[in-house]
C-alpha cells in the first residue's frame, strides 16, 4: 500500500510535468488599449471611433451636431452655452463607490467628442489607485480645450467627484466650464410619464438595447475584484458600458435638438413632455404643445395635468371662459380631481359673484367625492359651502 510520501512524489512529478500557467494578458491588451506614459505616471487609454452616420438607437451620432445647442443650455438653466458642439466633451465616470467624497475614485472616465468625420470615444482607466496622477494628468488637457461639458447627473456627483480629485492632486480643475446636465431637461420631458435614468431613456426614447450589459451597481465590485485578482476579462463589459453612456449623451442630445425643432414625429405623452420643457422659457410654444397633445388624444393623469397648466395659463390672462371650459373637461374625468372643482367654484363664487352656481359646484364635488378627498381638502368644501349658505341666506344688501 502506497504510503504518504509516495502519494507526494507522485503529485511532484505530475505537477512538474504541466506546463506553466501562461503569464496573464497585460492590462492594456486585455482591454484593447494601450498603455500611456504621462508626466504622473503610465494610464492605459482605450480609443474608439465612430463615423457620424453611426446610429446609436434611432438617430445617427451626427443628429448632435445640429442641435440649437444655446437652447438647450437655456432650458437646462445654464447661464452660458458651450461654443460649438464640435468642442463640446461628453463626460463619464465609473466610481469605486456612489457616496463621493475624498475615499471615492473615479477608477475609469469616458470623454467622447466630434473630431473630423467621426465621433471618438477615449477611455482613461487606472490600473491601480495609485495611477490616479497619471489619469488626471492625461484626462486635463482634454477638459482644459473644450468649451464644455456635456453629462447625465454630472452635476451632483460626476463633476463634483472630478474636482475633488483633481483637487487632492493638486490640480487646477475648470471652474469656469461650462456644464450642461441633461438630467435636468430630462426630467422636465419625461419624469411625468417615466422614471429619468439614462438606462430608461435608452430603451424608451433612443431606442438603444444593450446586450450583455453589466449593471451600474456591480462595476466597483468588479473593479475591486480585478485589484484583488489582476484578471482584466471582466472589465472589459465594464469598458463597454461606460463606452455606450457617452453615446447615449451625444445621441441624447441629437434626439432633444430634433424634437425642438419639431424634425421629429413625436407621441402625445412625448408632446406633453415637450411644453413642459419649452414652459420655462417659451409658454406660448408650451401651450401650444399641450393643446397638440390633448387633440393627439393623451390621456390618463398626463391629459389632467395639460389640462390644468392650460387652464392655470388662461386664468392668468383672464381669458375666464377657455378656463372654465378646461376646469370642467378636467372635472369629468373618472379619477376625482379635486382641482377643477376648486377653480371652478372660486371662479362663480369670486368672479361671477353667482353664490347659487358656486354652491352647486361644491355639492356636486363632495356628493361625487363620497370619501374619496382626505380630510384636509373636504374640510375645505364644507367650509366653502357653509359660507355660500351664509351668504345666500343673507338678507340681501348685506
Amino acid at each position: 500500500m502506497p504510503t504518504l510520501e509516495d502519494l507526494r512524489r507522485v503529485i511532484r512529478r505530475i505537477e512538474g510535468s504541466r506546463p506553466p500557467r501562461p503569464a496573464p494578458a497585460p492590462v492594456e491588451d486585455a482591454l484593447g488599449g494601450e498603455l500611456v506614459e504621462t508626466d504622473a505616471g503610465p494610464v492605459v487609454i482605450v480609443r474608439r471611433a465612430y463615423p457620424l452616420d453611426y446610429a446609436h438607437g434611432r438617430l445617427p451620432l451626427d443628429a448632435a451636431l445640429t442641435a440649437p445647442i444655446a437652447l438647450l443650455a437655456r432650458l437646462a438653466r445654464v447661464e452660458a452655452a458651450p461654443v460649438a458642439l464640435r468642442d463640446v466633451l461628453f463626460v463619464d465616470t465609473e466610481t469605486t463607490g456612489l457616496a463621493g467624497g475624498t475615499g471615492t475614485y473615479a477608477f475609469l472616465v469616458g470623454a467622447g467628442r466630434f473630431v473630423g468625420e467621426r465621433f471618438e470615444v477615449t477611455q482613461y482607466f487606472m490600473r491601480d489607485l495609485d495611477e490616479e496622477p497619471a489619469l488626471l494628468a492625461a484626462l486635463a488637457p482634454r477638459i482644459a480645450e473644450a468649451s464644455g461639458l456635456v453629462t447625465f447627473n454630472g452635476a451632483a456627483f460626476d463633476l463634483p467627484l472630478l474636482e475633488t480629485r483633481f483637487v487632492l492632486a493638486r490640480r487646477r480643475w475648470r471652474t469656469d466650464v461650462v456644464h450642461l446636465d441633461l438630467l435636468r431637461p430630462a426630467r422636465r420631458m419625461w419624469s411625468a410619464a417615466t422614471d429619468c435614468r439614462l438606462a430608461t431613456l435608452e430603451r424608451e426614447v433612443l431606442g438603444v438595447r444593450r446586450s450583455d450589459d453589466v449593471p451600474g451597481s456591480l462595476i466597483p465590485t468588479l473593479y475591486f475584484d480585478f485589484l484583488r485578482t489582476r484578471r482584466a476579462a471582466p472589465l472589459v463589459r465594464v469598458l463597454e458600458h461606460n463606452r455606450h453612456d457617452v453615446l447615449s449623451l451625444a445621441a441624447l442630445v441629437g434626439w432633444l435638438g430634433a424634437a425642438l425643432e419639431a424634425r421629429l414625429a413625436l407621441g402625445a405623452a412625448e408632446i406633453a413632455g415637450l411644453g413642459r420643457l419649452w414652459e420655462p422659457v417659451d409658454a406660448q410654444r408650451a401651450l401650444a404643445c399641450y393643446r397638440q397633445a390633448l387633440a393627439a388624444g393623451l390621456d390618463g393623469r398626463l391629459a389632467q395635468w395639460a389640462r390644468l397648466r392650460l387652464a392655470w395659463w388662461e386664468k392668468r390672462a383672464q381669458r375666464w371662459e377657455i378656463a372654465c371650459e378646461l376646469w370642467r373637461a378636467a372635472a369629468r374625468v373618472d379619477a376625482l380631481d379635486a382641482r377643477p372643482w376648486e377653480e371652478l367654484a372660486k371662479f362663480h363664487e369670486h368672479r361671477r359673484r353667482d353664490f347659487v352656481a358656486a354652491r352647486e359646484v361644491v355639492r356636486t364635488a363632495l356628493e361625487l367625492a363620497a370619501g374619496r378627498l382626505s380630510a384636509r381638502v373636504a374640510d375645505g368644501f364644507a367650509h366653502r359651502l357653509r359660507r355660500l349658505e351664509r351668504r345666500l341666506a343673507a338678507p340681501v344688501g348685506q
